[in-house]
């Protein structure tokens, strides 16, 4: 499974989802209010914006995807 993080704006929530590899499939694991975990908000916050950047770095992107795994699942713990 590959997990997925996005930041619902409206609510201010961390939207984390998840996709098996090789499916087009989504599904929602949990939203995370903003309170919650700051830390994990931040991260994510982080993650979107070097994904809508013009220069996307491939690289620094894969390294902060895997930040808010290990930030998510020392949550979780």
């Amino acid at each position: 499974m590959n997990m997925l993080f996005a930041i619902d704006q409206n609510t201010n929530e961390i939207i984390v989802s998840e996709s098996p590899k090789g499916s087009n499939k989504i599904n929602l694991v949990e939203r995370i209010k903003r309170d919650d975990n700051i830390i994990l908000y931040n991260a994510v916050v982080t993650l979107s914006s070097i994904s809508s950047s013009s220069n996307l770095d491939i690289s620094l992107f894969k390294a902060m995807d895997k930040v808010c795994m290990l930030i998510y699942e020392k949550q979780k713990k």
